[in-house]
């Protein structure tokens, strides 16, 4: 889930807001089903996000006529996103562009010969200066099937009026939250716990934080290793906590973060996005809101972060797939990243955004979002991602009935009876 920042736009952007009145009024002039007005139209398939229109208009502004973006928006939910190309692309659907991509979902698109692979040149220039974590989720089998548009990791949100040094590690953020709830402080500690891929995310870090596996590198074998072990154990001291949120079991990203906007809690494990809701939800509040990297599972290993976001792929059905490859390459420029981070609050794929003067208002955490991109906890990577992280949730909830060894042994059946089924998920 993704943050809002405003923020008015540079010269250029201010151009933009031109352009994007003709891109409106083309959009709606020209059929999103394909170039029967005689000019290429690049139909892109993206989620709601504010302000990207004007990325769009940018990009047809520079793009000269050669071409014209034509922006459809997906559903809000995930699962209406996927759903949506699924199904057009299992039909061979040549009217679909440009693809924005869940991270998780490129290797099933990519199995299933839905997007077509970078090469050459394109591959060359997206790979350049992109973040190795985020290029990883743009990758299957070694070849590179999308670029990476924007990325998103968590981290630690906490009160320096509460607790001036943050916790490093999960046992010592437990043992923090319980001695400010004996002193009647804020002390919960709030964490997405619903059985949905919020819960998944926050397993696959603590695996991640332990140097564990859940599946092997080829993705074939269940592996949910000691590391593993080690993450349910982690979640299970949380869930029976008194520090615990009671609603828990049914918390997800903006349930948690209006709860910690009203002041209660201790400590958060959230995405960027909370730190602008908290700025206009409640400036007194805000002034003690901080941040610090995702707590390290153990004192003596290393914290790491789940990478979120969104790739762009261009479709194996594309008819015009020159002209999308050259399009992605706009849509996901390092100019477009920052203006998307400044303006719609998604981190940047691209390294050097981050050292630009401009992100240093928008994004004062921007130093912990680069260091825990730069050490990654990716999902696990598999064209059978949906039935993995449906599985997980499934298996995990509610985290205060986790029995750290039964649930690892039942995880390991009952994923490697996925990864085994053939073909792709509707």
């Amino acid at each position: 889930m993704e943050g809002t920042v405003n923020r008015i736009p540079g010269r250029r952007w201010r151009r933009a807001l031109t352009a994007l009145g003709a891109a409106v009024l083309a959009s709606s002039a020209v059929a999103a089903c394909g170039s029967d007005g005689g000019g290429t139209v690049v139909n892109v398939y993206y989620p709601s996000e504010e302000n990207f229109e004007q990325v769009v208009a940018a990009c047809n502004e520079a793009a000269g006529g050669r071409y014209q973006v034509v922006l459809n928006t997906l559903p809000r939910e995930a699962d209406g996103q996927r759903e949506q190309m699924v199904r057009r692309l299992a039909a061979g659907d040549t009217e679909m562009d440009v693809l924005g991509l869940d991270v998780t979902w490129v290797a099933e698109f990519a199995e299933a010969g839905w997007i077509a692979e970078w090469t050459g040149v394109d591959k060359s220039e997206v790979e350049d200066g992109t973040l190795p974590g985020p290029l990883r989720t743009a990758r299957w089998k070694d070849k590179l099937y999308a670029a990476p548009k924007n990325t998103n990791v968590q981290l630690l949100w906490y009160r320096d009026d509460v607790t001036p040094t943050p916790p490093k590690s999960w046992s010592e953020m437990l043992s923090m939250a319980e001695d400010l709830r004996a002193q009647g402080k804020p002390s919960t500690v709030l964490l997405t716990g619903a059985q949905y891929e919020g819960l998944v995310v926050q397993f696959n870090t603590l695996v991640g934080g332990a140097g564990g596996k859940i599946l092997s590198d080829d993705s074939t074998k269940a592996i949910v290793d000691e590391g593993a072990v080690e993450a349910l154990r982690a979640l299970k001291d949380l869930a029976s906590s008194p520090v615990a949120s009671a609603s828990l079991s049914n918390a997800k990203e903006d349930s948690i973060r209006l709860d910690y906007q009203k002041g209660d809690a201790a400590f958060m494990l959230n995405w960027p996005f909370v730190h602008a809701a908290m700025k206009e939800a409640n400036p007194e509040l805000f002034e003690h809101f901080k941040w610090a990297p995702y707590p390290a599972i153990d004192e003596d290993k290393t914290g790491t972060a789940t990478i979120g976001g969104f790739n762009l792929a261009v479709s194996e059905y594309s008819r015009h797939k020159p002209a999308a490859f050259e399009a992605v390459k706009c849509l996901r420029n390092a100019e477009n990243q920052k203006f998307s981070a400044i303006n719609s609050g998604v981190p940047p794929t691209i390294e050097a955004v981050y050292d630009d003067p401009e992100m240093a208002e928008p994004y004062p955490m921007r130093e912990a979002i680069l260091a825990e991109l730069k050490k990654p906890a990716p999902r696990p990577i598999t064209p059978a991602y949906q039935n993995v992280s449906t599985l997980i949730s499934t298996i995990l909830s509610p985290p205060s009935a986790i029995d750290p060894q039964a649930t690892a042994q039942r995880l390991r059946e009952e994923l490697q009876d996925a990864l085994d089924s053939k073909g792709v998920l509707p």
